[in-house]
């Protein structure tokens, strides 16, 4: 048998487990989408250079790393109830394990991981020009906080799915906190977090409802548990549309690649969006995930490619 063959199989499971952990996958994505933000503030400001790009890359990958590894420190007695893991588990984790529940991974080693990645990304952030270093520290110091009081909260009853309203502003600031590394708190930052915070609430409802079976054997309150799929799929269409609203006025700031970048997400976005109205079954909603995440590099690369081209 060839190497390349066996690799997957031959591969060490506390490796493999690891690579589940950290979803390392989708490792580009994470300083793709960071980097848009800092290239988007180099345009605005000047002051671009190779040297920071790469920091900037290296915050936002040992960054949201942390954030993820921190997600299933914070509900990993919760995911011991995982009734189905051939959907979303096996979208997000290669090797289609959580590692922590699943006993590969001890939760003590799990949050001394979540500190290096973390401790590595701060003190990389330490290193930006003051008072840039500070504002994105205290994003980081948010995020982490908001991820946990997400977590925690959604396991209290409740008839509005406030923590996920509150809890993705996290992932809605993260490119902003790469705008931050060199830019101020400006309207560019500000209509970067209206564009992408609606497309946060629109993303996390069509995993919400890819895991609906899971998230209801764990007690979990979700936005299909709280709701039922119909309303579900209204959810993520209401916020693909304030989405493109928020598109029309980013799509200003931005040069022609970027523009095209934004257009060709959106696109995807709809076509996903269209998918799900018409079937508003989870295995719908999985089938026209990647789009999300496609349309998200559209976005991210554009202005990444608008800059550096």
């Amino acid at each position: 048998m060839e190497y390349s063959e066996c690799q997957p199989v031959c591969m060490h499971p506390t490796l493999r487990a690891y690579i589940d952990l950290m979803r390392l996958q989708f490792f580009f994505a994470w300083p793709l989408l960071f980097c848009s933000g800092y290239l988007l503030a180099t345009s605005a400001y000047g002051g671009f250079s190779w040297l920071t790009l790469a920091k900037v890359a290296l915050i936002g990958f040992f960054g949201f790393e942390a954030g993820l590894v921190l997600n299933d420190y914070v509900d990993r007695d919760y995911d011991k109830k995982e009734v189905e893991s051939g959907k979303l588990t096996r979208y997000w984790r290669l090797f289609d394990t959580r590692p922590i529940p699943a006993g590969l991974i001890a939760p003590a080693r799990a949050l001394v991981l979540f500190g290096i990645l973390a401790g590595i990304s701060a003190i990389l952030v330490l290193t930006l020009p003051y008072p840039h270093s500070l504002i994105v520290l205290l994003i980081m110091v948010y995020s982490y906080t908001i991820e946990i009081f997400y977590q925690v909260e959604k396991r209290i009853p409740q008839v509005f799915p406030f923590p996920q309203v509150f809890g993705r502003t996290d992932f809605a600031l993260f490119p902003v906190a790469g705008y931050l590394c060199a830019g101020n708190p400006d309207i560019n930052a500000l209509l970067y977090f209206l564009f992408f915070y609606p497309f946060a609430l629109a993303h996390l409802g069509a995993n919400d409802l890819i895991d609906e079976v899971n998230d209801r054997a764990r007690g979990l309150k979700t936005i299909p548990t709280i709701y039922d799929a119909e309303r579900t799929a209204y959810w993520i269409a209401g916020f693909v549309i304030i989405h493109i609203m928020m598109a029309s006025l980013f799509i200003t700031r931005l040069g022609l690649i970027a523009k095209g970048g934004v257009v060709a997400g959106l696109v995807l976005i709809i076509i996903a969006t269209v998918a799900i109205l018409k079937n508003r079954a989870p295995e719908s909603a999985l089938k026209v995930l990647p789009l999300f995440h496609i349309a998200m590099i559209c976005y991210a690369g554009g202005i990444v490619a608008g800059t550096l081209l």
